[in-house]
């Protein structure tokens, strides 16, 4: 039994890899936030991230392919939704760069909208939750056999559907908090080369444009 549930567990780490580890415009955003504002709020952006990369797995585990064809039908509305999601928040983060741009340290994290580590983990489970592609990567993963009803061979006792699910999801949990957590550490390494005022407003404009460019691509189904 224990041996099943450990292979349910890294197959969820697998997945969570699988569906993280592509550097698209959430994982972009986290280096900006490390670059910016340090590890500290990165890293609480990041778990933002794989907390909701872990409940999007426990829908798909659950749901399957039911879950997968509600956000196929519904696809065309969480599109329209989610774009304009993100570009409120793309001209809060621009603007919070040009109010920063003079402002005192103090200040420029009390204009910033990813300024502290509650913000950012608040920010990113926004951004990451509105991405409809990533429960209908989760389904394809669990459907596709990947997931814990996939993970065990026949060798090891039999495990029941309960407990491989809970250790996969937690396998997901893991192996997207990893990731993050690297994204977050890259940006903080970036954020000496881009300290100082004109940096921080910089990297707020960058971050602005790419959670732009994310909501463009969520609103027209780009892949």
């Amino acid at each position: 039994m224990t041996a099943a549930l450990l292979g349910a567990a890294a197959a969820g780490v697998v997945a969570g890899l699988a569906v993280a580890v592509p550097v698209g415009a959430v994982g972009a955003l986290i280096v900006l936030i490390g670059a910016r504002n340090g590890f500290r709020v990165a890293v609480a952006g990041g778990l933002g991230t794989a907390t909701v990369d872990g409940c999007y797995a426990l829908l798909a585990v659950l749901g399957g392919t039911g879950i997968a064809a509600v956000a196929s039908s519904a696809s065309g509305v969480l599109r329209t939704v989610a774009g304009v999601v993100l570009l409120v928040l793309a001209g809060a983060m621009a603007w919070s760069g040009w109010r920063a741009r003079s402002s005192a340290p103090e200040g420029r994290r009390r204009t910033d909208v990813f300024g502290s580590p509650a913000r950012a983990y608040r920010g990113l489970v926004a951004v990451t939750a509105v991405n409809p592609a990533t429960i209908l990567a989760f389904t394809a993963v669990v459907v596709g056999g990947t997931g814990p009803a996939g993970a065990s061979s026949p060798a090891p006792p039999p495990v029941d559907a309960a407990s491989a699910s809970a250790a996969f999801v937690l396998g997901v949990l893991v192996g997207s908090a990893a990731w993050q957590t690297l994204l977050a550490a890259t940006g903080a390494l970036l954020g000496g080369v881009l300290a100082g005022p004109r940096g921080r407003m910089w990297t707020a404009f960058i971050g602005a444009a790419v959670t732009a460019g994310l909501a463009v691509r969520t609103m027209t189904g780009w892949p």
